[in-house]
C-alpha cells in the first residue's frame, strides 16, 4: 500500500485533503501530515512516505528549502506542491529539484485523483524496474561460476569476444598478462570400458576426472584452471613464471601428464591421452597451445613411451602451417560448432561450416582419412550437445547409415554437404525441445550439485534460484539429463562415497555424514542399489 504525507501550514487544507483524497481507490494511506517545512522534514525521514504534498509558503521552513534538503538526502519519492501562488520563479526552481507536479490552490477533485494517480503510475513503474535490475542482478550473481566457466573455456578454444583482445581481463585472470601458458589436453580413449558408458554416466565420470585433474595440477604448485570441452574432452591451462627453464618445465609436464594417466586408470579405470602443447608468452596465444595440445593426440607426434598415451607437440614449420601441417583450429570449429547446435541456430552452424571448409581447401595434405576422422569428432560432438538438450542422435540418424555415409567422405565439398545436411535435419527435427535458457539452468543446477552435494538439496530450493517452477524445471532436468534430480542426485553421492572408501581413510559412517547422509542404514540401502554391493564389502 502507497503512503502519503501532507505538509501545509493551513489545517483546514490538511483537514479538506484527508477527506479528499480516495484511500481505497488509490490503494493508498495516509502517512501523517505536518504544518511547516522543518517538522514535515522530520515526518518524511520518519515514516518514509511515497508520496508528499507540499505547500510553498510555510513557517519555520518553506516547502522548496525542504524538498531541496531532501533530495540532497536521496529521498526517492514523489512530490508534488499545492500552492495558492504560481509564480513562474516557484516553478522554475520546483522543475529544478525534480517535482513530479505543480498544482493550484484551489484544486478540483478530479485534477487531484488524476495528478496522484499519475504519481502513483510512476512509482509502481519504477519499482517494477527495480525488482526486475535486482532480480537480474540476483541471477547474475547465481550463474556466475556457470559464467566463469565458460569464460573459461571460451579463452582456450578462441572463441572469446574480440573485445578482449586488446582489452582488460577479468579481475580473476588479470594475473594472465604477468604469466606464460601451456595447455594440456585431455581426451578419454573409447576403449570397451569407455564404450559402455553412457552420457549420464559420463556427466559423472566428467565430475570425477574434473576433481582428479584439478588435484594432481595443485601438486604441481603453478596457477592454473580446468575446462572442460565438448564430448571426452577437457584441457588443464597451466602459467609457469616468466623465464621458466623450457627443459625443466617440459620434464615436469612430462611427469604430471604421466601422473593423469595413472591416477585416471586407478581411480576411474579409464584411459586417457594427454597431449601438452607448446609454451605461450602472451595469453592471447592459449587457444594456439590447445590446438597443439589435440593435435599431438591426433597425430601421436612425440610420445607412447612404455605403453603411455602421453604426447607432446613438435612445432611446426611456418606457425604450424607447413606441408601436411594441421588444419586450422579444429578445437576453436567443435566449440563453435557446438555451442549453435545447442541453441538450434542453424544459418550460424551453415556458416561455421562453411568458413572451416575455405580454409581446408586452402592446405595441402589433407587426405580423406583426415576428413573421415574430422567427420567423425564432430559426429560424436554432435550426439553430446544433443544429449544436453533432451535428444537422443540415435533416434534421428540408424548408426549402420551414418558409419557408411563416414567411410564414402572423401573430398571437403563431400564433407561439408554431409555436415549441413545432418545440421539441417537436427535444427528442423520436432524433437528439438532445448533453447539456451534452460540449458543454463540445468548447467547451473549440475554444477550447484557437484559443489553442495553435502549439504540438503532440494529441487525447490533450485528452483527458486533458476526463477522456474519446481514441476516444470523437474521436467527440463529430466528432458536434458535422462535422469531426475533426485537420482542424478543420489548417484553424485554415491560416486563420491565410493572414492572416499577407496581411499581406506574413514569408516563407512563418515563416508555417509561426508557425502550428506546422516541415516547410515539409508545410505547403506542406497549404496547396494546404485553399486550392487554394501559400503562394508567394497572397503573389504
Amino acid at each position: 500500500m502507497w503512503k502519503i504525507a501532507i505538509i501545509d501550514d493551513d489545517r483546514q487544507v490538511l483537514q479538506g485533503m484527508k477527506r479528499a483524497i480516495p484511500w481505497e481507490e488509490l490503494n493508498a494511506e495516509w502517512a501523517g501530515d505536518a504544518l511547516n517545512g522543518a517538522d514535515g522534514l522530520e515526518l518524511i525521514r520518519r515514516v518514509e512516505p511515497d508520496v508528499v504534498i507540499t505547500d510553498i509558503y510555510m513557517p519555520v521552513m518553506n516547502g522548496l528549502d525542504m524538498i531541496e534538503q531532501l533530495r540532497e538526502e536521496e529521498y526517492g519519492g514523489k512530490i508534488i506542491i499545492l500552492s495558492g501562488y504560481s509564480d513562474f520563479e516557484y516553478a522554475r526552481q520546483a522543475l529544478r529539484l525534480h517535482v513530479s507536479d505543480y498544482m493550484s490552490k484551489p484544486i478540483s477533485l478530479p485534477t487531484l485523483n488524476s495528478v496522484l494517480g499519475k504519481a502513483l503510475q510512476e512509482l509502481a513503474e519504477e519499482e517494477e524496474a527495480r525488482n526486475r535490475h535486482n532480480e537480474l542482478a540476483d541471477k547474475l550473481k547465481r550463474y556466475e561460476p556457470f559464467v566463469e566457466k565458460e569464460w573459461v573455456s571460451s579463452a582456450v578454444t578462441g572463441t572469446l569476444d574480440r573485445s578482449y583482445k586488446s582489452g582488460d581481463l577479468p579481475e580473476p585472470y588479470q594475473y594472465w598478462t604477468e604469466q606464460e601458458h601451456l595447455v594440456i589436453g585431455i581426451e578419454l580413449v573409447r576403449d570397451v570400458r569407455a564404450s559402455e558408458l553412457s552420457l549420464p554416466d559420463w556427466n559423472l565420470f566428467r565430475f570425477a576426472l574434473r576433481n582428479i585433474v584439478c588435484e594432481v595440477a595443485q601438486g604441481t604448485g603453478l596457477k592454473y584452471e580446468y575446462a572442460e570441452m565438448h564430448g571426452t574432452r577437457s584441457v588443464l591451462l597451466l602459467h609457469p613464471e616468466r623465464g621458466s627453464d623450457p627443459a625443466m618445465l617440459a620434464q615436469r609436464m612430462d611427469r604430471l601428464g604421466t601422473e593423469l594417466i595413472d591416477c585416471m586408470q586407478s581411480y576411474l579405470k579409464l584411459v586417457i591421452r594427454v597431449g601438452i602443447g607448446s609454451l605461450k608468452q602472451e595469453w592471447q596465444q592459449i587457444p594456439d597451445s590447445t590446438e597443439e595440445a589435440f593435435h599431438a593426440i591426433e597425430s601421436r607426434e612425440i610420445g607412447g613411451e612404455n605403453g603411455y598415451y602421453l604426447y607432446r607437440y613438435a612445432a611446426l614449420t611456418d606457425e604450424g602451417q607447413g606441408s601436411g601441417g594441421p588444419p586450422l583450429r579444429p578445437v576453436k570449429l567443435y566449440a563453435e560448432l557446438a555451442g549453435a547446435i545447442k541453441t538450434s541456430q542453424e544459418a550460424m552452424a551453415h556458416q561455421i561450416v562453411s568458413g572451416y571448409m575455405e580454409q581446408l581447401e586452402g592446405q595441402d595434405g589433407i587426405s580423406p582419412e583426415y576428413l573421415q576422422m574430422l567427420a567423425g569428432e564432430l559426429w560424436g560432438i554432435f550426439a553430446y550437445c544433443l544429449h544436453e538438450v533432451g535428444m537422443v542422435l540415435d533416434d534421428i540418424f540408424p548408426n549402420h547409415q551414418i558409419a557408411k555415409e563416414l567411410a564414402g567422405i572423401s573430398r571437403i565439398d563431400q564433407l561439408r554437404e554431409w555436415l549441413k545436411d545432418k545440421i539441417t535435419v537436427i535444427c528442423s527435427s520436432r524433437q528439438w525441445r532445448g533453447n539456451s535458457k534452460h540449458r543454463q539452468a540445468v548447467d547451473f543446477m549440475i554444477q550447484y550439485i557437484h559443489e553442495h552435494y553435502t549439504e540438503d538439496i532440494t529441487l525447490s530450493e533450485l528452483a527458486d534460484k533458476v526463477y522456474i517452477s519446481r514441476n516444470y524445471l523437474a521436467i527440463i532436468f529430466k528432458n536434458m539429463t535422462g535422469e531426475t534430480f533426485n537420482t542424478y542426485l543420489t548417484r553424485v553421492r554415491i560416486e563420491r562415497a565410493k572414492e572416499l572408501i577407496m581411499e581406506k581413510n574413514m569408516l563407512v559412517y563418515e563416508v555417509a555424514e561426508q557425502v550428506g547422509y546422516r541415516n547410515v542404514p539409508y545410505f547403506s540401502t542406497l549404496f547396494k542399489k546404485y553399486t550392487g554391493m554394501n559400503p562394508t564389502e567394497l572397503v573389504k
